[in-house]
């Protein structure tokens, strides 16, 4: 009898989809049983595990849907080596309020000096707190937008795009635009505009980005948009990865 009880327990959570109460309802059942515990303390135990482990795998799930190209964790930064600047606003970035103000991040300086480390480590702790964060590269970003517009399905992703609570534009200035091109970033970027937060890595000052949309009056209001009240972090600074090359070839 407690057999079949058992199988139809088994049988209805996974029906149900609850795998942790699945994996330990008989263990925890004789758990409780040992330590004289009541049916609610065992029901809220169970209760307990399929929570914990729903909220982590929606966590997991969330760093995967940024697409991040690496996991990189604010605790693996070489703070000692970080531009002073980007030293001292780190503590108050970590804090994850320019989200909720729906305030914009620009690190500006040269390659090397940890700038998309920064910004991968701030995107990867949003998402273990619950936040919705795309990670995208500039060139990449224009390509879909092109290519959502020959599928007809650009008003879809626009809408999605604008809906992310953070979105990171990694290399931003690599590469410079057409006018179509110029067009279409302008107008994307322009959705999120003083409602979600948006972090931006270049390696272009600002009195340079004539050079990436060569139109200077769409870059006056380029920079108007994603300057407005943000914080603006100069990562001017030696690479660190040009040291750890120096180190890796002196062993």
């Amino acid at each position: 009898m407690e057999q079949n009880i058992s199988n139809e327990i088994l049988f209805y959570t996974q029906q149900l989809k609850l795998p942790q109460i699945r994996k330990n309802c008989i263990s925890q059942a004789e758990l409780s049983a040992s330590e004289n515990q009541s049916f609610e303390q065992y029901l809220l135990k169970l209760l307990e595990l399929e929570y914990t482990q729903r909220k982590e795998n929606r966590r997991k799930a969330s760093i995967r849907y940024a697409n991040f190209p690496q996991n990189k964790y604010l605790l693996d930064l070489k703070r000692e080596e970080l531009p002073e600047e980007a030293l001292k606003i780190l503590p108050q970035l970590e804090r994850l309020d320019f989200i909720k103000s729906g305030q914009n991040i620009i690190f500006s300086g040269n390659p090397g000096t940890g700038k998309t480390h920064i910004a991968i480590g701030l995107g990867i702790k949003a998402c273990l707190e619950g936040y919705k964060v795309l990670f995208t590269t500039v060139p990449r970003l224009l390509t879909q937008i092109r290519e959502s517009r020959s599928q007809k399905t650009f008003r879809t992703m626009e809408l999605r795009f604008e809906k992310y609570d953070l979105v990171i534009c990694d290399e931003f200035g690599y590469v410079s635009f057409d006018k179509e091109g110029t067009d279409l970033i302008f107008n994307y970027l322009s959705l999120r505009a003083g409602r979600k937060s948006t972090i931006v890595t270049t390696n272009l000052p600002f009195d340079r980005w004539t050079e990436i949309f060569g139109d200077p009056i769409i870059t006056a209001a380029m920079v108007d948009r994603l300057a407005h009240k943000a914080y603006l972090v100069n990562m001017t600074g030696k690479s660190y990865r040009v040291k750890e090359t120096k180190l890796w070839l002196k062993k």
